[in-house]
């Protein structure tokens, strides 16, 4: 079984006793393996190693609950039924199901718990159907995704340090600590990984970093830099099929509100009249882009990136700010709706 020590961990994993079966491996259960591999795909698609994640059982949860923690506070629970299946609505189904009605614990979506005898009934109506292990390594996994800033320690940055100077060693002398900080550094890293940007590109980003480092010691002002430099893998993230680029955009007069607030107070606090009118018709545009099937993408000028990026992150966490430098000159882009036409 795993450690009940009760040991400060980054990423914990505790599941109740009806569970266990699931993470000991003297009873058949493979989510040791599974997270296993979760853990390989994130180094690969985002471009560190998480943590370990160290996985205990607790008699105080409900025998079917299980709860992820990261640096021993709660983030997320949920409940798997071991020995059933879960059926996930994709929002495309041809008919209801018999079974304990229940929302997916990662995403949301509308599920029923239903026995392996009316799993492949379950598929041919068109529902997702996974097992109870598989729903906790799935929702671990969104979750380390969702946290994966925090998850970016010290520790993380210098070994991705070390790993860059065995092959160019002059760059990594030249940079840190002689025109930025570490923890400058991991700000910047930070920075992108907020916002869903994956740093495996490590040397456009010290290079990057190289030349603009010595000019500011802004982090927001860096990171900018290096957005700009990555722009054809943000939109090739965003965007992997074709040249065109759906968006959503500011209305005219919303914008040239926005950048003389700016540009007059030097701040990016946005007044609550049209904070409020921008969050709603941000959150309805978003939705009906995700509904046709695009990606939920706000197109605004370099000023207002930052700003929108953070105060829009609240109320529409699946939209992503990208600025017009950011886009390689081979996209084309394609206007989906404004925002804040009423403002």
């Amino acid at each position: 079984m795993p450690n009940r020590a009760a040991t400060y961990n980054i990423v914990g994993l505790e599941v109740g006793y009806r569970l266990i079966p699931l993470v000991d491996q003297a009873q058949g259960g493979d989510l040791l393996k599974r997270i296993k591999g979760i853990r390989k795909k994130f180094a690969q698609e985002v471009g560190f190693l998480a943590p370990t994640v160290h996985i205990r059982d607790n008699l105080e949860l409900r025998p079917n609950h299980y709860r992820i923690t990261l640096k021993g506070v709660e983030v997320a629970t949920g409940e798997s039924n071991f020995g059933q299946f879960l059926a996930i609505d994709p929002g495309t189904v041809t008919g209801a199901l018999e079974g304990i009605k229940t929302t997916d614990p990662a995403f949301g979506l509308p599920a029923v718990w239903v026995d392996s005898n009316t799993r492949d009934h379950a598929q041919n109506l068109g529902y997702t159907v996974v097992d109870a292990g598989t729903v906790i390594a799935t929702h671990l996994n969104h979750m380390i995704s969702m946290h994966a800033a925090e998850l970016l320690g010290r520790e993380e940055v210098q070994k991705l340090l070390d790993h860059i100077s065995k092959e160019s060693p002059k760059m990594i002398e030249d940079l840190v600590p002689k025109h930025m900080s570490l923890s400058l550094l991991q700000k910047v890293l930070q920075n992108l990984l907020t916002e869903g940007v994956h740093i495996r590109d490590m040397r456009t980003i010290l290079e990057t970093l190289s030349e603009y480092a010595p000019q500011t010691q802004d982090a927001n002002e860096l990171t900018a830099f290096v957005r700009i430099r990555l722009g054809r893998a943000i939109v090739q993230d965003l965007f992997p099929i074709g040249n065109e680029v759906t968006a959503m955009t500011l209305d005219s007069q919303l914008e040239r509100l926005l950048l003389q607030a700016v540009q007059n107070n030097n701040s990016t606090a946005i007044e609550p009249g049209i904070a409020e009118t921008l969050s709603r018709e941000a959150e309805l545009a978003a939705k009906q882009q995700e509904q046709m099937g695009l990606t939920p993408v706000l197109l605004v000028p370099a000023p207002l990136r930052v700003a929108l990026s953070k105060f829009l992150r609240r109320s529409v966490p699946h939209l992503r700010v990208l600025s017009h430098e950011e886009l390689p000159d081979s996209k084309t882009i394609r206007v989906t709706s404004l925002i804040g036409g009423q403002a």
